[in-house]
């Protein structure tokens, strides 16, 4: 038989890299951690882990234990939330959400929830997908509104992974730039007409793909400034610090002092959408993803 302590102990081996910080993080010593993974090892007939000086790194089969691991972490936390439930007939519900996609379509799809199913805790937790797709994964969240930003999601949904993936809306990427700008009355953008311009970006993720897209084209963007938040961004273009790309759901009718110009196609485009636990039938969490669903319709872009 498995042991799910044993479990527990190589999800924080995979996750952290090393014995060490594995025991760190669980309150053990570093041996006491190597024994769990040795029995393990032995419980499984495989070896889990491959250890070398840089640190440990996982076997296929060390993969597939995790992933087991991260199952059965998700089905505990969802029978305990169960058994709360018993006790006080309000079902607690986790939401992990990206800044910008929560603020356009999280406050009126929580309404409808709480109309449908009231007396529903409901709990939000900000993150980027890459955060916050794992903690689904291990039952931390209910669901994440997430995000892939052309290319694959960082913990990709599928039978594999344990995920579902539900899409919601298509966001395309707009240039931001001060009124009065030569370029602002045109019709559409390509990125290589603003080669020589400076840039400020609301978004790590987007400086990523400026410069993959850049070095493609054969410039070197001037980026002059990246924050984590496009309002933010907004602003610094309206003074005049420079350009930039912003997602379709984090502009405004009328901002003042900008114009916001499409990019040619095929521009950058942000694909939103909920992952949650594959095959589990949960009331609230179907009620909340058709809202999402119902709300992400409305959205007309700026």
């Amino acid at each position: 038989m498995i042991d799910v302590q044993r479990l527990r102990v190589l999800r924080a081996v995979a996750e952290y890299g090393s014995f060490n910080r594995a025991a760190a993080a669980l309150h053990l010593t570093p041996s006491a951690v190597s024994q769990q993974v040795a029995a393990l090892e032995r419980s499984v007939g495989a070896q889990v882990v491959l250890r070398s000086t840089r640190g440990v790194t996982l076997t296929r089969a060390g993969r597939i234990m995790v992933g087991a691991a991260e199952s059965v972490a998700a089905e505990l936390e969802h029978a305990r939330q169960q058994v709360a439930a018993l006790g006080t007939g309000r079902t607690q519900l986790t939401v992990a959400t990206f800044t910008s996609g929560g603020r356009l379509l999280l406050p009126a799809a929580f309404t409808r929830l709480t109309k449908a199913h009231p007396g529903t805790v409901l709990h939000v937790r900000e993150g980027e997908p890459e955060d916050t797709l794992p903690l689904v994964r291990q039952g931390a969240v209910d669901l994440a509104l997430a995000y892939r930003f052309d290319g694959p999601l960082p913990v990709g949904p599928g039978p594999r992974s344990g995920l579902e993936w539900t899409p919601l809306l298509e966001d395309p990427l707009h240039v931001v730039l001060p009124l009065g700008h030569r370029l602002a009355h045109q019709t559409a953008l390509d990125l290589v007409d603003l080669a020589a311009e400076p840039w400020v970006l609301g978004c790590l993720k987007t400086e990523v793909y400026l410069r993959r897209f850049a070095e493609q084209a054969g410039f070197d963007p001037d980026i002059r400034g990246t924050t984590t938040d496009y309002f933010f961004a907004r602003s610094l273009v309206a003074a005049g610090m420079g350009i930039s790309l912003i997602p379709s759901i984090a502009l405004a009718p009328g901002m003042p002092g900008l114009s916001t110009v499409p990019v040619k196609s095929p521009g950058p485009v942000r694909h939103i959408g909920v992952a949650t636990i594959s095959g589990r039938d949960r009331p609230h969490v179907t009620t909340l993803i058709q809202a999402l669903r119902e709300q992400a319709t409305r959205h007309d872009g700026p």
